[in-house]
């Protein structure tokens, strides 16, 4: 399935919020990840986030399709967390 992540959680926890997301998906904006994902891999991220955000405090959001064939994606400035290509 193809997937958007948006986060906004208090500054003690973004680092490592961003780091758990980075091993399943790819970083493109501040507090925003998308990428190809399986159900198992989404299920162990949202542990993993649940313990390290505070319900009182953080909000995560998951956007999910299972594919990405009907979507567009448009970047107008700045391109950020660009995937670079190692040969």
């Amino acid at each position: 399935m193809f997937a958007i992540i948006v986060y906004d959680v208090g500054e003690k926890r973004v680092a490592r919020v961003l780091k758990t997301c980075r091993k399943y998906l790819n970083w493109v904006q501040n507090s925003v990840l998308e990428g190809e994902i399986t159900e198992t891999n989404l299920k162990k991220l949202k542990a993993e986030l649940n313990k390290i955000i505070e319900d009182d405090e953080d909000s995560v959001i998951f956007y999910t399709w299972r594919t990405q064939k009907y979507s567009d994606r448009e970047i107008m400035g700045l391109e950020k967390g660009r995937q670079s290509l190692i040969i």
